[in-house]
This record gives structure tokens, C-alpha cells and sequence, in this order.
């Protein structure tokens, strides 16, 4: 246990006591008084002493460990003291009978000497058979007191029977009295309860409470969502968190019987090296869960953004080239977690090996069956090595046991893995060139066997980081913002795994456009080569695609890739990002557009491999990114350049598609006349027809029937799709400037956030403007009253009713832990991404009103929006859009061009602090 230097400047026990004995022997103190003295007199030595910790801890750079045994040994202080005070002075007896005897106990963490800042404390109170109405009088009086001085107190108070009782039906009690540790009192009562639990409930045992942690472990894990690499982590209960180490610990203290990780080193269950970085990972938790109940002054376990920012400041944590100081603290947290996962493995290698119980891992073993697969030993279905020699003379065997468990579907004894982790330096540089180790990585990752599974368990291992040096450098490596949920080496996986549930069909009703492409993939070792290595080089600095491009062209050959497809391979990662940029930022509606995006592909077997990369990447970004409206702008994007590439006419393509449109949506108007339809038809250009899904251009056609029937100039209609999570509202209303800043204004003040918009003036000069919506929670809009006071608010501001100034901005109400992401402003103005148009990309933090913010400064400056692109990444808003001037022209002129970047600037944020492009 680490020692606490200097205990007296904590607390002082003796001068507290010799305080406590002026205040019982003043005179003119009542009973109530007194206690009110010595009520003031614990809560003065308690802040004192937390104080000191807390200096040490923040200003002189104490670590973790000894910071939570300190608190532990304050609160023991007080406690002692308390007890003292309680039994001689307070409730006294001169003949104490043998019933009347009392033992204080810790439990929980505070058993083990452990006590976070703000973190609960257990106690229990020992009695030796039935409580009398002293003890319960001292318990009660320490009790109030603890309480009142600002303590949480769980207590139990129990006999020795009742507690051997109890730890025999709830494993929860079992494990508190594991960990009890004598504080003060009757010292025999507590020995006694220690031998008995020994002998009366442990002994035995072992098994089913192993069996027993390590389910409760799994319940947890699923609860808290199964990864380690969450964005915003619970540090004490999230998978590989301070409760997994607790459960490693009380594994070994109830199965090794031993009080302290490096005893486990003598039983030769852990190596000095593992036992180190046991304690280094542990002392981190520590350090963290410190700085977090300082922080927020209460108790406190999730490590959200802003504490992210604040802790790894605190800790010294500064930018390197290429990653954030707040990134390579976080990088180190999923490490620390990794080697949880790594010391369970090891844990359970000793205890099915050397306790020779069975398995304790739920890993869908075939007992009994022992054999051999390509010279690697199976015991009880799990594949293992038949000894460490195997593993060391030959480094291949690394990735064949992997290989072998994959193509077999077998699971990997713990006993191999265990070996793995011990060895893994024999994985060097002649390894890592071997043709056969790289041919096996190969096969691994293009199997039609789970290849994921094979390479997260790769990865686990520390094989992965290890055989690919590159991928080693993205293990646990984070971006710090709201978009990126993954850390890359998991979303990585995420990737792959999508990509062969799309090959195997069972993602084809999500994509059905990449499983109809997937057969025709000519370089099919090329693409899956390619979203492996599409994020290898995030976190050193530059463009990620232009330094990964290089490393494909390096790790090509050394795979066995031809130079084909190492070509291949390294095209795919430098432009990984083109398309969805061109779909989600670039009006595809836009020849130029097309022909710009086919220039860059050549190829319709690289237009076919980028595709699939592209939604594999998307969607494996995080649960909330992927969604029907960008499958459906790849989806246009890709059949308007496959017909460019193909030697046909994309305006004629696009003709031909749009008439397949509106040939679907005449089957839908079943019940309209062919005057009626042909007038409807004869509304929408080209572009509106490819803009919309059916199900919506159905809605479209009869809001605006209704519309011109009833006479009416506005009409607002909303439809709530909560299978996508959004709200569609169309309006349908006399084209004119600022149509589209006043909806935007109108939907900031009523507090809603607008995920897509897409605009269009149709052939009878009315603007047929739609918006994809969501509340402030990232949910659709399902109150019906919420929505109808929102078209009501969208028609007050275009018949001038309502002023959006006057109603004044909404507050920025994103969550507080939020703000510690900035998105400096940024303007970029194009005039060669469109032939008849200006291209204005807007970049910034979101926030309410942002939208409304930027297109009310484009209506001021005379400026007609044809086209709107809004994209959110996060924290960061991406907005498009495509204007002409009063004119109908292009802006071209260089001082109104600055006036825009100035004006928007101002609009969205500080102006100095923006970085500023153009590109005319």
C-alpha cells in the first residue's frame, strides 16, 4: 500500500483528542452545546485535513494513490477519534458487558484504503450477537455525526452469524466483507469475522464467485455500452475502469488470498512487469478520478469533454505534431483500459491452469474435445500452443493461431493469450516482413469467416499494433470533438465488419446500391486493403489522407498486393473523402459538379470501390451519421458520374431518371387526372425530381394541389418520420429574397435545429423549400401542438406578423460540457466548383440560429440562394450554398467577394480569429 508522508499536517489525532477533551470539560456547555462543539470542531479538522490533501494533490503534484490512501487515513483519524469519544465520553460505561462489545469496520473501497475525495463511505458495525440500546446509542451518535459533518454513510450493523449469513446468499455482501478492513473498536470481533468467513463461506467457493464477478462484470459492460473507447467514459464503471480492477482484485484476494497485487508476483500469476503496470494503470485512474470529485466538487465518474480538456491541462499533457494534449491524455486512458482487458486474460489463463477449474470465460467451449489443427493444440474447444517454444522460435505462429481460429470458428484459450502478451516483442522486424505471417493477415482480413472478430481479437491481443506498426500508432487514438464517437483503430474494425455484412448480403436492404456493386469489384484484396489502412495516419500532423496514401504504397507489397492494387489501394485512401464531400457539400444537381468528381475517379471500378469505402466510413463513424438522405445523395451522385464515365450524357441521364421519377409518382396519383398531373409535372425542373424520395414527392404534389385549389400564397406542411429520427417540414410559398432566412429565423426562435435543408423555385415561380428537422435533444418533432405552433410561427414570419429580431436569438443551450470545442469561423467563396454559380461554403460552432444567422446576412446582401447544403459534424456546422447576385450572375467582383467573407464572418463569429479562403 503506498504510504501517506507526513500524516500529523493531515490531522493531528492527539491534539484533535485534547481539543475534544477542552470542550467536554468547559462548564457552560449544555448537552446540546457540546455537541454542537464537537460537531464544529470535526467539521473544521475535516476541511483542514482535505484541504492539505487537496494541495498536495493539485499544487505539489502528489499522485493518485497516495491522494485517495491520505483521504482514507483522514476519515480513519476521525473516525477512531469519534468512536473513542462516542463509548468514553459521550454514552460511558464503567462495567462494558460482553454484549455490549463493538467493532468499526470499512468496506467497499474504503476497505481497501481507497477513498476518493467525495466518494461514500461503508462502514460496518460489529456486534457480537444482538445489538444492545448502548451500541445502538453509539452508533446512532456516530452516525448523525458523520452526517452532519457533510459525509454519505452507508452502514450495515451486523452480528458475526448475521454476517456469514447473509455473504452465504448475496454475492454483493460477500464481496463487502472481502474487503473489510478493521478500523477500530473490538479487534477480536473483526478477526473473528475474517477466520469464519475463511473457513465458513470462501473455502470452496472459489469457483462460483469467480464465475459470479466476472458475469456481473459482463452486466455491467452491456449496460454502460460494451466499449471502452466511449467518448465521454465512466472512468469507475465503464469496461476497463477502476470497478474491472476491483473485480481482478477480489478475484485474487478471495482465490490467491492475498492483500496486494505484488504478492501475485511471488504466486507467479502475474510478472513483475504486468504487477507495474497494474499499479501505473490503477495510480492513472486514480490521478483522474481525483482531479474529477475536485473538479465538480461532488462525486464524480464520467469523464466528459470539458473535464477531458481540464484534466489533461492539469496533468501536463500539451499538442504534440498532429494531436491534441486532451487526445494523447485520452489515447492513454484507452490504453490503461486495454491493459485491464489484458490482466483479465491472464488472470484467467492462471486460474483454469494452475487451480485447474474449468473455464471461467463464457467462451462457447466443447468440453472434452482435445486435439490438434495445423500443429496447434485444441483443449476444451479453445485453441492454444503446446508451449511457449512454439510461440517464440516461431513468430509466424502469432498470426496463425489467429488464422487457424478463424477458419476453424474456434475461440483462443486464455493460456495462449496469456503467452501472446508476454511475448510480444518477438514480433520484429524479421516477423513483420515474413511473406507467410503477411499472407495470413491477409486472408484474415478478406475471409468470408467474421474477419472482424479476427481482427478485433488480433488487436486485443496487441498483435495488430505490433505485426502493423502504423495501425500500432492509431490504437486508442481519439479526436476530441462530438462527431468522431470511435477511436480509429475500432472504428476501423467497424469499417470491415460493415463492409462484409454488405458483401454477405445481410446489409443489403441498408445499402442495396454497394451489394448490387460489391460482385462487380475487381480488386476485391484492394478494397478491403483500402478501409483498413483509409485512417492509418490520423494524429501525425497534415493531411491524413495524403500521409496514409504513402504508407498504402509501402504496406502494398509487403501484403502481397500486386502493383495494381497496391495502386489502387493507395488512390482509395488518398480520396476516401472525396465523395462524401462532393455529395454532402457540392450541388450534384450541377453538371460542372459531375464532370469535376469524374475526372477525378477515371474509372467506374474506382467509382465502385470509392462508393463502398465511403459508406462503410460514414456509417462506422458513429450510431447518429449515417442516414437515408446521404445514402440517397451517393446513391445520385454515383449513378450521375457512373453514366459520365460511360460515355453517355449526364444531363440526358439525369433526364432519363427524373422521367422514371415522375412516372413512379403518376402510379402514386392514381387519383388525379392527367391535366392535373401534367400541370404538376410540368412544376419541378430535373433537379427537384432527383432531390426527393418518392414517399415525400407524394406528399409535395398534394400540399401543393391543395394549396392552388384553396387559393392559398403559404402553406406549411409537417411529417414525422421517426424511423430516421427527423421531422420533414415543407413549406410552399411566392418565391422572393430572404424567404429562406426568415423559415431558418422563424425555426431558431422556436428552438429547432435543422439537419438538412433542400431548396428549389419552381417553373410557376414558387419556392418549394423543405428542411429536415430535429429538437434540441437530436430527436423528431412528435408533439402535435409543438409542430402546429411552429408552422404557425413559420407563416407569421413570412406575412411580416412575426419579427425574429424583435423575439430576439435563443440562448446557446447545447450542453455546458460542450463548450469546450471551438470551430473557428471560416468562409470560403468559389466561383469554379459551378459554371452559373457562386459557391459560399460557411464553416462554425453549432449553436441555435446559426442557419437563420448566415442566410439573413445573404439576404442582406442582395444575394438569391438556389441551392442550400447544411451538414453538422458534431460540434461543427457545414453549411453550402450556392447564390447568384440581384442579377442573376455569378459574384465575380473582388471587393463584393470580400464584403461577403467580412459580413459572414461577423455573423457567425470573431472575425480576427477567422481563417479565411478563397478560391475564385
Amino acid at each position: 500500500m503506498t504510504t501517506v508522508p507526513k500524516k500529523r499536517q493531515i490531522i493531528d489525532r492527539r491534539l484533535l483528542i485534547a481539543r475534544l477533551d477542552e470542550v467536554r470539560r468547559d462548564p457552560d456547555h449544555t448537552e446540546e452545546s457540546r455537541r454542537g462543539a464537537v460537531l464544529a470542531l470535526m467539521k473544521e479538522t475535516l476541511a483542514a485535513g482535505r484541504e492539505v490533501i487537496r494541495i498536495r494533490f493539485e499544487e505539489n503534484g502528489a499522485s493518485g494513490a497516495e491522494t485517495v490512501h491520505a483521504y482514507a487515513y483522514l476519515v480513519d483519524q476521525m473516525l477512531r477519534t469519534l468512536f473513542d469519544h462516542a463509548f468514553e465520553d459521550v454514552y460511558p460505561l464503567a462495567n462494558p458487558t460482553e454484549g455490549e462489545r463493538l467493532s468499526l469496520t470499512a468496506t467497499g473501497g474504503y476497505g481497501r484504503g481507497e477513498l476518493a475525495p467525495h466518494s461514500d463511505l461503508d462502514l460496518l458495525f460489529l456486534h457480537p450477537y444482538k445489538s444492545t440500546a448502548h451500541t445502538e446509542q453509539v452508533i446512532e451518535y456516530i452516525l448523525y455525526m458523520l452526517w452532519d459533518m457533510g459525509l454519505k454513510v452507508g452502514h450495515a450493523v451486523r452480528s458475526v452469524d448475521d454476517c456469514l449469513r447473509r455473504a452465504e446468499r448475496d454475492m454483493t455482501i460477500r464481496t463487502s466483507i472481502l474487503e473489510a478492513r478493521y478500523i477500530w473498536g473490538d479487534q477480536k470481533l473483526h478477526n473473528e469475522l475474517r477466520r469464519r468467513f475463511q473457513k465458513e463461506v470462501v473455502a470452496g467457493s472459489e469457483t462460483a464467485f469467480v464465475e459470479a464477478k466476472l458475469a456481473e462484470r459482463d452486466e455491467r459492460h452491456r449496460r454502460m455500452g460494451d466499449s471502452r473507447y466511449v467518448l465521454e467514459p465512466n472512468i469507475k464503471d465503464g469496461k476497463g475502469g477502476l470497478r474491472d480492477l476491483h473485480t481482478l482484485f477480489w478475484i485474487a484476494k478471495y482465490t490467491y488470498h492475498v492483500d496486494d497485487v505484488q504478492h501475485l508476483v511471488e504466486k507467479k500469476v502475474l510478472t513483475r512487469s504486468e504487477a507495474k503496470t497494474v499499479a501505473r494503470d490503477q495510480e492513472l485512474l486514480w490521478t483522474i478520478r481525483c482531479h474529477l470529485h475536485l473538479l465538480a466538487g461532488r462525486p464524480e465518474d464520467r469523464l466528459t469533454f470539458d473535464r477531458q480538456t481540464e484534466i489533461a491541462n492539469r496533468m501536463g499533457y500539451t499538442d504534440h505534431a498532429g494531436t491534441t494534449g486532451v487526445e494523447r491524455f485520452m489515447k492513454r486512458y484507452y490504453l490503461a483500459a486495454k491493459d485491464v482487458g489484458d490482466l483479465t486474460r491472464i488472470f484467467c489463463a492462471a486460474l483454469e491452469s494452475e487451480q485447474r477449474r474449468e473455464p471461467v470465460l463464457s467462451l462457447g467451449r466443447l468440453i472434452g474435445l482435445r486435439r490438434e489443427i495445423d500443429g496447434l493444440p485444441v483443449e476444451g474447444g479453445r485453441l492454444t500452443f503446446k508451449n511457449k517454444a512454439q510461440l517464440v522460435d516461431d513468430p509466424v505462429n502469432f498470426l496463425r493461431l489467429f488464422h487457424v481460429a478463424q477458419e476453424h470458428g474456434l475461440d483462443i484459450h486464455p493460456k495462449a493469450l496469456q503467452m501472446i502478451t508476454r511475448n510480444l516483442k518477438c514480433i520484429d522486424a524479421d516477423a513483420r516482413r515474413d511473406p507467410k505471417a503477411n499472407r495470413l493477415f491477409l486472408e484474415m482480413l478478406t475471409s468470408p469467416n467474421e474477419p472482424a472478430i479476427a481482427l478485433t481479437r488480433l488487436n486485443e491481443a496487441g498483435v495488430f499494433g505490433r505485426f502493423i506498426t502504423d495501425f500500432g500508432r492509431v490504437v486508442a487514438q481519439m479526436q476530441h470533438d462530438m462527431y468522431h464517437v470511435y477511436t480509429v483503430d475500432e472504428h476501423t474494425i467497424r469499417a470491415i465488419d460493415l463492409l462484409h455484412r454488405i458483401e454477405t448480403g445481410e446489409l443489403k436492404d441498408d445499402h442495396p446500391l454497394s451489394y448490387e456493386v460489391l460482385p462487380k469489384v475487381v480488386s476485391r484484396r484492394a478494397l478491403y486493403v483500402a478501409v483498413l489502412l483509409h485512417d492509418i495516419a490520423k494524429g501525425r500532423g497534415g493531411d491524413h489522407s495524403e500521409l496514409g496514401a504513402k504508407i498504402a504504397e509501402r504496406l502494398g507489397p509487403r501484403f502481397g498486393l500486386t502493383e495494381e492494387e497496391t495502386e489502387n489501394v493507395a488512390w482509395l485512401v488518398l480520396h476516401h473523402l472525396r465523395m462524401s464531400n462532393t455529395a454532402q457539400k457540392r450541388d450534384i444537381n450541377d453538371p460542372k459538379t459531375i464532370q469535376d468528381f469524374a475526372a477525378i475517379v477515371q474509372s467506374p471500378e474506382r467509382l465502385r470501390m470509392l462508393l463502398v469505402l465511403t459508406v462503410v466510413d460514414m456509417r462506422a463513424t458513429g450510431p447518429n451519421v449515417w442516414n437515408d438522405w446521404k445514402a440517397a445523395l451517393l446513391r445520385e451522385l454515383y449513378w450521375r458520374t457512373e453514366e459520365v464515365l460511360s460515355g453517355g450524357s449526364e444531363r440526358e441521364a439525369a433526364t432519363a431518371r427524373a422521367r422514371a421519377v415522375k412516372e413512379a409518382l403518376r402510379a402514386e396519383l392514381a387519383d388525379w387526372s392527367d391535366d392535373e398531373f401534367q400541370i404538376h409535372a410540368a412544376r419541378g425542373t430535373t433537379a427537384y425530381w432527383l432531390s426527393h424520395e418518392l414517399p415525400a414527392l407524394t406528399r409535395q404534389a398534394r400540399m401543393i394541389q391543395n394549396a392552388e385549389t384553396e387559393g392559398r400564397e403559404l402553406t406549411v406542411d409537417t411529417f414525422t418520420d421517426t424511423a430516421r429520427g427527423i421531422t420533414e417540414i415543407s413549406v410552399y410559398a411566392p418565391d422572393h429574397p430572404g424567404l429562406f432566412a426568415r423559415i431558418a429565423g422563424a425555426m431558431a426562435a422556436s428552438h429547432v435545429n435543422i439537419a438538412v435543408a433542400i431548396v428549389h423555385t419552381l417553373g410557376n415561380g414558387m419556392a418549394l423549400d423543405t428542411f429536415w428537422v430535429q429538437d434540441e435533444s437530436g430527436h423528431a418533432l412528435t408533439d402535435a401542438a409543438a409542430l402546429q405552433r411552429l408552422a404557425e410561427r413559420i407563416e407569421a414570419s413570412l406575412d411580416a406578423r412575426l419579427r425574429v429580431d424583435a423575439e430576439g436569438q435563443p440562448h446557446h443551450r447545447l450542453p455546458a460540457r460542450t463548450h469546450v470545442f471551438t470551430v473557428p469561423p471560416r468562409v470560403l467563396v468559389d466561383n469554379n466548383a459551378s459554371a452559373t454559380h457562386t459557391l459560399i461554403e460557411v464553416n462554425g460552432r453549432d449553436r441555435p440560429g446559426f442557419l437563420y444567422d448566415v442566410t439573413r446576412t445573404l439576404a442582406n446582401l442582395n444575394l438569391q440562394i438556389n441551392t442550400a447544403k447544411i451538414a453538422t459534424y458534431g460540434e461543427r456546422v457545414v453549411d453550402v450554398f450556392y447564390v447568384k447576385d440581384v442579377f442573376g450572375m455569378k459574384v465575380t467582383h473582388e471587393g463584393k467577394i470580400d464584403e461577403i467573407r467580412t459580413r459572414l464572418l461577423e455573423a457567425i463569429g470573431d472575425g480576427e480569429a477567422a481563417d479565411t479562403v478563397a478560391a475564385e
